[in-house]
């Protein structure tokens, strides 16, 4: 008979096949206004199914009789190898999500050779987060910045950052106004969580996770700590709306590093970018979160690399769901794909453990897909991509 496994955590994760399994096993762990916090989008929430839905419309043409006994599943990014073309976006309040938090996922994607993006508006500080994945071998560390009414803030985060090792920003220029999250504004979600009524029904429904968070040092902005207690639709209210391409320049001057856009970039916003220094730009609608009924991503991945050409870092983010649509991505001319929800809901499921389980699943995904194609290396699909791909 087989052998039963006495961990939770441990069975839990082993009975997740897909992304869609740890979605359902953290929605039913999490509190519902947390879980909503991730699963929710803007508005009528049309563009966050209409992200998947895009990648879906891809039909593939395979090659027969290629010899796909080994595939190389390999990429360079900003000068680094990594074995499978993923990057973990950034996100915020993630301690809430899972006590393991930011530093669980930055472990996790060290481990798996992958890089991690970590939020301005991260419940990990930038000190903290280097400490947490110092010594591990990965292949380093990203800065997400957004930029602040605080002008002399963004200054201190961006020289902390620098001086810890990140060594790639990203600067997310569509939240100048808060995306009108409806879930979130029914939850009245805020940051530090408040103890409500409704927060004390749900202590009786989810035990094990306000277990965890209450045991655990109190969330907070750990980026620039202090702030009062807010709502996390009005977190919005601490982004400067001015900001404008002259903002993209002063950042250029004072990164050392590699500097990544990242928003719903047109062809013509694209090379505007490129001619402003950015060496890379990340498709992104923020996963439907911002201005709903936004163009998914992979839809502009073709038009986009057509205008700015092979030298720039093109990836994609919003609706990968499964390592064949990170094999879409790339055989429609990106570099990478870059997880979201996707390593989210295997936090919510498992914390560090149900990352490394998303991250597995992906990366499984991912070459078996490349195989059945009959593609035997990134740089082939990337190639001969457009012949491997019909569109509904």
């Amino acid at each position: 008979m087989r052998t039963v496994e006495l961990d939770p955590t441990k069975r839990r994760l082993a009975a997740c096949h897909d992304i869609g399994d740890l979605r359902r096993a953290a929605r039913r762990l999490i509190p519902p206004p947390v879980f909503d916090y991730v699963d929710g989008a803007a508005d009528e929430e049309l563009s966050v199914a209409a992200n998947v839905a895009a990648f879906r419309r891809y039909r593939f043409l395979p090659r027969v009789l290629a010899d796909v006994s080994a595939v190389d599943t390999a990429t360079t990014i900003f000068g680094t190898r990594l074995p499978v073309p993923f990057a973990l976006a950034p996100t915020g309040y993630t301690r809430m999500l899972h006590t393991a938090g930011e530093s669980g996922a930055a472990r996790s994607a060290a481990r798996h050779g992958l890089p991690y993006t970590l939020s301005t508006m991260a419940t990990t500080g930038i000190e903290d987060l280097a400490a947490a994945v110092s010594g591990l071998p990965g292949c380093g560390l990203w800065f997400q910045l957004y930029v602040l009414n605080d002008r002399p803030q963004v200054a201190d985060l961006l020289e902390r950052a620098w001086a810890h090792g990140f060594r790639v920003l990203v600067v997310t220029v569509d939240t100048v106004v808060a995306g009108n999250r409806i879930r979130d504004k029914r939850n009245g979600l805020s940051l530090p969580p408040e103890l409500s009524l409704r927060t004390v029904l749900q202590v009786a429904s989810r035990p094990a996770y306000w277990y965890r968070l209450l045991s655990s040092p109190a969330l907070d902005y750990a980026n620039f700590a202090g702030q009062p207690r807010t709502t996390i639709m009005a977190t919005a209210s601490f982004f400067d709306p001015s900001i404008d391409w002259d903002v993209i320049a002063e950042l250029r001057a004072a990164w050392k590093g590699a500097l990544v856009i990242k928003g719903p970039l047109g062809p013509a916003d694209a090379v505007r970018a490129v001619d402003a220094g950015c060496d890379g730009i990340q498709l992104s609608n923020h996963g439907g979160r911002q201005l709903d009924r936004t163009i998914a991503p992979v839809e502009l991945i073709a038009p986009v690399r057509e205008a700015v050409g092979e030298s720039v870092t093109l990836l994609v983010d919003s609706g990968v769901r499964h390592g064949a649509d990170a094999v879409i991505a790339l055989a429609l001319g990106a570099n990478a794909a870059a997880l979201g929800r996707a390593y989210v809901y295997g936090l919510m499921a498992g914390g560090e453990a149900g990352v490394d389980r998303a991250l597995d699943l992906l990366a499984a995904q991912f070459t078996s897909t490349m195989r059945l194609l009959g593609v035997t290396s990134v740089g082939e699909l990337r190639k001969h991509g457009r012949e491997l791909l019909a569109s509904q």
